[in-house]
């Protein structure tokens, strides 16, 4: 995204004064007065695109017998995404309230296939029942084990994109709601993101900066919320951050910048890299550091997200009807070795998998950024 103005003459001056935003002429107030600024901010006008990969699972029946797993990376199929802010109400605390909703519509032209094509995944409806039973009585497991039978369910399936992503229909759902009431948010229909499309990330009350400019969009509630009850310890269920599209101004590099991401039912940071630019226009580009999905032992701050397995992927089920759901980066890129070896066709790669954000250096409006592009996947 583009901006106005002339940027300053030179970047990472730990130096450099804070103006007076009344005096800026790049006014980043949460102010409907403000006419164009307000305008862009409650309705993003650039463009965002939700891209998807599937691991496509090559030897199903040999893995059945043993053999390591081999995968081929498919996609990406991309959806043009748009954001908008509804229900805006300021409060007299100098903070506004608001739900941004999110529609999703397929683009076959920045896609690498259509949603038509069919992929073999893993079954995750017998994965997750499997796992869901495994405490549960001998009686509960034999009629599960004959549902897969009246049902004909196998370990993996053979599926459409479409299917997968925003759902199928399929009596053994059904079978599962009947025998563990409430234990899926899934009824009727069973897909990854069958709820994503219009919908919304929650309700963000944000610090409008009319009072302080140094607090601009930091998240004050999520949904009423101070912090979240996920997780293990006070740190691990801060809601530290801004709502994750735009930061204060006039910040330093050696400030992360952090956000909360309902997705993640978490916080995160990345940290200042180094100077880029982007179409003449000078940044700030900030990564996700090493230690984001570290596990306790490697990083001890993180033992509040824990239970935890190696080094590289975060346990997310207690946020997700603890479901046995789990999350990374790409292809294991920066995971714990032991991850990638165990499956044929990963490669993980800084350049493809790698997450990074440029900012503007005054403003901190991102100028690029990769989305993250997290693998989620079951044990």
């Amino acid at each position: 995204m583009n901006t106005r103005g002339r940027p300053p003459e030179k970047m990472g001056d730990p130096g450099l004064q804070r103006p007076s935003y009344r005096d800026h002429p790049w006014n980043v107030r949460i102010d409907p007065s403000s006419g164009f600024a307000y305008e862009m901010w409650r309705d993003l006008p650039v463009p965002f695109f939700f891209s998807i990969y599937f691991f496509e699972v090559m030897n199903p029946k040999e893995i059945l017998l043993g053999e390591k797993p081999r995968v081929q990376e498919r996609g990406p199929y991309v959806y043009s995404e748009r954001k908008q802010k509804t229900n805006i109400t300021f409060h007299e605390n100098g903070t506004v309230s608001f739900v941004e909703l999110r529609t999703l519509q397929f683009n076959p032209e920045k896609s690498v296939g259509s949603e038509d094509e069919y992929v073999v995944v893993p079954n995750i409806l017998v994965m997750v029942s499997s796992l869901m039973t495994r405490d549960m009585s001998f009686a509960i497991k034999f009629m599960l084990n004959t549902a897969f039978v009246i049902y004909s369910q196998e370990p993996f399936m053979n599926r459409t994109v479409k299917e997968i992503l925003w759902g199928y229909s399929d009596p053994f759902l059904d079978f599962i709601n009947t025998i563990m009431p409430n234990a899926l948010p899934f009824k009727g229909k069973f897909g990854l993101f069958a709820d994503f499309n219009n919908s919304d990330t929650g309700v963000f009350t944000v610090n409008t900066g009319e009072e302080d400019i140094s607090k601009v969009q930091m998240v004050d509630t999520w949904n009423g919320l101070k912090e979240v009850a996920y997780w293990h310890s006070e740190q691990a269920n801060m809601i530290n951050g801004t709502a994750g599209q735009m930061w204060p101004p006039f910040r330093t590099p050696s400030q992360p910048l952090e956000f909360y991401s309902p997705d993640a039912c978490r916080s995160m940071k990345l940290v200042y890299e180094k100077e880029e630019s982007f179409r003449g226009i000078p940044t700030y580009r900030y990564t996700a550091p090493d230690y984001l999905f570290a596990n306790g032992t490697d990083y001890p701050p993180n033992e509040g997200f824990c239970p935890c397995l190696a080094s590289g992927v975060m346990n997310v089920s207690s946020c997700r009807f603890n479901a046995p759901l789990f999350m990374s980066f790409p292809h294991f890129y920066k995971a714990d070795p032991g991850f990638s070896d165990a499956v044929s066709g990963l490669h993980p790669s800084e350049q493809l998998h790698s997450m990074f954000l440029d900012l503007h250096p005054r403003q901190h409006i991102p100028q690029r950024f990769t989305n993250y592009r997290g693998d989620l996947y079951r044990q």
